[in-house]
């Protein structure tokens, strides 16, 4: 019974050394201060040139526009 054992765990850490001695990690979620300072980046329009923050903010072709600018193109 101790021999199955032991013969388990030195497979179980041969397999661990074959993929590189590292298990897979989760990406670590956001933390809701990090998205609140997200939302809250003002950005430029490129059009009028008023400011306004990241979740009002449209972004058409790589540039951020105002929800007026971007209702007009």
């Amino acid at each position: 019974m101790i021999l199955k054992l032991l013969i388990f765990a030195i497979v179980g850490v041969m397999i661990y050394r074959f993929f590189g001695g590292q298990l897979p990690s989760m990406p670590k979620a956001k933390s809701k201060e990090q998205k609140k300072i997200e939302e809250d980046t003002l950005v430029e329009c490129s059009k009028c040139g008023t400011y306004v923050t990241t979740k009002e903010s449209t972004i058409i072709h790589g540039k951020c526009y105002c929800d007026e600018c971007a209702g007009k193109l």
